[in-house]
């Protein structure tokens, strides 16, 4: 009976060898590893497999934007609203969706025009990018 035992335990190991491999191998690219979405928020990859249909903002402040930023994103931020705004929604119709970016994951910039486009305006389907501008830049190496 003990060999028996033994055989099955020896089996049973041998088999949790290619996963444990796997887990190891994989580990960074995990789907548990990845940080969980806010509601509102898009990963880039989700964003960028939407093509020609989304409006790229940069909620950041001016000189950020003016540095550098996604390709033919509109800025946008809470510092020139009023200014910037009409620039915005000509670029804009139903059909699109906008993501909004600010800095890093921890910036509240575009969280804040994010709930200001929803709630003053009333525009759907206006996400916030996951990641933000780092998510970019990091995409990009």
């Amino acid at each position: 009976m003990r060999p028996m035992i033994r055989q099955a335990l020896l089996l049973l190991g041998l088999a949790f060898l290619p996963a444990i491999g796997q887990a190891v191998y994989h580990r960074t690219t995990a789907p548990w590893n990845e940080p969980t979405l806010k509601e509102g928020e898009v990963r880039l990859t989700q964003a960028r497999d939407w093509g020609d249909s989304v409006i790229w903002v940069d909620a950041r402040p001016d000189e950020q934007f003016q540095r550098d930023h996604i390709p033919l994103a509109v800025q946008l931020n809470e510092d020139r609203w009023d200014e910037l705004f009409p620039q915005f929604i000509e670029k804009w119709s139903p059909d699109k969706r906008v993501v909004i970016y600010c800095s890093t994951l921890s910036c509240a910039l575009s969280h804040d025009v994010t709930k200001r486009l929803k709630e003053q305006a009333g525009l759907p389907n206006v996400y916030v990018l996951n990641g933000g501008w780092e998510a970019w830049q990091d995409a990009l190496k």
